[in-house]
């Protein structure tokens, strides 16, 4: 995210930038309406699918991009473009 009054560059770690696209495709089906059980996400499986497809990331990095994931998930609705 770029900063509106100064136009620098926010974000630090710019490999989970890289990937972001590949994890989401990986979690998305656990935030999907059709996929829920009771009216529940089934979030904690989207780590668990995290960790086996990126074992190298760690859990902070693993917990950035499902949370990530999650507000582009209930903003859209969508798989990212």
């Amino acid at each position: 995210m770029t900063d509106p009054v100064s136009g620098a560059e926010r974000r630090d770690n710019h490999q989970l930038r890289g990937i972001f696209v590949q994890a989401y495709d990986v979690i998305q089906p656990f935030f999907a309406p059709e996929n829920s059980w009771g009216g529940r996400t089934h979030e904690h499986l989207a780590y668990r699918a995290l960790h086996e497809s990126f074992p190298s990331l760690s859990p902070h990095e693993i917990f950035v991009i499902v949370a990530a994931a999650k507000r582009v998930f209930s903003t859209t609705g969508q798989p990212v473009p």
